[in-house]
């Protein structure tokens, strides 16, 4: 393999953050595109496929996801409600720990990319504008303490948890 055609595999700051900050997100990006790599051409029947051996729908997860990163940004992070027009993003409720996800069943996937994508700006947007300093500030909240740089690792860990899922729900999918 000639050095032209060998990978390269390295890890940029995103353009227009603090570099440290841009590095995490470089990650979540990078989580993000290979998540949509998985739904490269996929079944639209698959999105609402019922799992054989139960557990979630891929949908449900996609939606899932999008959620997650509003409430970690918002509760956590920012340390607030999430604002109308985010909450307008999620017209299903999702359901706490303790219990199953909601299941959203009847959105096509270019409407979970839009979501996801939408989220997506929202999140980059707030941590444009944000210091080391504040990425690194503790904030306390009744059970525990968070950064924003370890809610940024986390939401990494939780997409690439749930596209593992959603690779095995598409593979099941195409069985006959």
């Amino acid at each position: 393999m000639s050095p032209a055609q060998k990978p390269s595999y390295a890890v940029d700051a995103l353009e227009g953050y603090v570099p440290e900050i841009g590095r995490a997100l470089w990650a979540l990006e990078e989580t993000r595109r290979r998540t949509k790599g998985v739904l490269k051409n996929i079944d639209p029947v698959a999105i609402d496929r019922v799992p054989l051996h139960g557990g979630n729908r891929i949908g449900t997860l996609l939606y899932h996801i999008a959620e997650i990163e509003m409430d970690w940004l918002y509760v956590e992070v920012l340390q607030c409600a999430l604002p109308p027009e985010v909450q307008a993003l999620f017209p299903y409720e999702v359901q706490d720990a303790e219990n199953p996800l909601t299941e959203v069943l009847g959105l096509g996937l270019d409407e979970h990319l839009r979501r996801l994508d939408a989220t997506r700006a929202i999140f980059l947007r707030i941590f444009r504008e944000m210091t080391l300093e504040e990425f690194r500030r503790l904030r306390s909240l009744d059970s525990y303490d968070v950064t924003p740089e370890w809610v940024v690792y986390h939401l990494v860990q939780h997409e690439s948890e749930h596209r593992g899922q959603i690779a095995q729900l598409r593979k099941a999918a195409q069985r006959p």
